[in-house]
């Protein structure tokens, strides 16, 4: 959030930076929350392309994958190494 100190921004642009940094940063938390209340509660991939998926989402079963989910949902429910 570093884009309103730059000298050559007038006030407006300044103001519109840390608008863009703070709705952003919103933005991503809001997606990670999401994205760790899907893994936990339902790590299947839809059955069609999603176009933005989240980076957990490579992580979750295939759709109809029923063996995998009982066998593993229990081990990609704790798979969160990444927020210690």
């Amino acid at each position: 959030f570093d884009r309103h100190h730059l000298q050559y921004l007038n006030l407006i642009e300044k103001i519109n930076c840390e608008y863009c940094a703070y709705a952003n940063g919103i933005l991503a938390y809001v997606t990670e929350i999401a994205a760790r209340t899907e893994q936990y509660w339902c790590p299947i991939k839809h059955f069609r392309c999603v176009k933005c998926a989240h980076k957990r989402y490579r992580h979750f079963f295939n759709f109809g994958d029923a063996e995998g989910y009982a066998r593993n949902l229990e081990a990609i429910r704790k798979q969160f190494r990444d927020i210690k």
